[in-house]
Formats: C-alpha cells, structure tokens, sequence
C-alpha cells in the first residue's frame, strides 16, 4: 500500500497515477487495487513489488563476483539484457497506446520486480504521477522528472512527445551494462555491449 499526504503532494499528481494504474495493462504497469482518503491521507493498493531496479544495480556485481572496470560475464550480461528488454516491451505499450503515454518518470526507482510473475515477466513500470497523454501538436510542462534521466527537449521546450522517454531508457541501458555514456566516443560504447568475457563461460561450462 502507497499512502501519501495530501496536504504535502501534488494533489493532482496523486490522483493521476492512481488514474494511470487503474486503466493500464497490469501486463506492464503495477497492478492497481484499490483506493481510499483517510483524514488527509490517500492510500493506494497495489501489487507487492518488494524491489526495484536500484536495488538490484546495487548488488549485480557482487552476485556475478565482478569488479570495477571488468567485463561481464555471460550470466551477467544474460541477466541484464532481459531486464532491459522487459522495459523496453513495458515503454512500448505505453507509446503504442492511442493516444500515446508519456511516462516522464523512467528511472530505476519506477522500475519494480514484482512477486507475482506471469507470463514469464517480471518487471513492470510505476510512478506515472508524471505521466500524461500525447497528441500531436501538445505543449507539455517543462522540466518535469529526474535531472539525469530527463531528456534534454523536456527541459528545452514545451513541445516534446513520448519519445523523451527514449533518453531515460538510454541512459538506463548506460547502467545495466555499466558503460561511460559521457566519454564521447558512441561507436566504443556500442561495442562495449557485445564485449562477454567468453573465457569464464567455455571454463564455467566444461565437463
């Protein structure tokens, strides 16, 4: 259960997500229960996610024994490149939608591990207290979402789309695979990606 004070939020940031959750796939989105005010306090019921993405950048070195400056392994990379696709499908049905969400929000404190896993997934999108439709020729506010993840359009002008969300996922994606994204070369970047410690899986892997 998410409970807010309503005399400390944006009231209608607050209710806005609880409209968001309501009405999206809970393929993709943290399944929306319930919700109620009490005094000045809403609450809003939602599926258990007990981790998010932070959680688990925290600790993915140390669980496939790597360190600073190494490559990953091929579990590591494994495990990586299926949290990144699992975003990027719950991104995809958001921009797919007609008309299109924008999330605004896409950092890994939104991006959560549910307990209850179907249809093979377990990741799904929250946070949409930021999130708004998008039709063509819309002004959006300005600046809205985290500094490092919001994309340099959101901060630049009122007339941007959902593909500002893009940039998050990018810079998500920069964390994942733990790449220099500000190093200025792109081609090295990219291939950074491809480079799997092919030696530890052939040892890892003999009978």
């Amino acid at each position: 259960v998410k409970y807010l004070d309503l005399d400390t939020y944006d009231t209608h940031c607050i209710h806005r997500e609880a409209g968001y959750l309501r009405r999206l796939h809970p393929k993709y989105v943290v399944e929306y229960y319930d919700s109620w005010v009490e005094g000045s306090t809403l609450f809003i019921q939602m599926e258990l996610c007990s981790h998010n993405l932070i959680d688990l950048l925290n600790i993915k070195p140390q669980m496939f024994n790597r360190k600073s400056g190494e490559p990953m392994n091929f579990y590591e990379y494994f495990v990586s490149c299926e949290i990144f696709k699992e975003l990027l499908e719950c991104v995809q049905y958001l921009h797919e939608l007609n008309p299109p969400v924008i999330h605004r929000a896409i950092h890994p404190y939104n991006i959560l591990f549910t307990e209850n896993i179907m249809n093979g997934r377990f990741l799904k999108l929250g946070g949409f207290g930021l999130a708004t439709y998008h039709q063509e020729d819309d002004k959006h506010t300005m600046g809205l979402g985290s500094g490092l993840y919001r994309a340099p359009e959101v901060n630049a002008s009122k007339y941007y789309n959902h593909k500002a969300d893009i940039y998050s996922l990018a810079i998500i994606c920069g964390e994942l695979f733990d790449l220099d994204l500000y190093r200025g070369d792109l081609a090295l970047v990219a291939s950074d990606i491809f480079e799997i410690d092919i030696g530890t899986v052939a040892s890892d892997t003999q009978l």
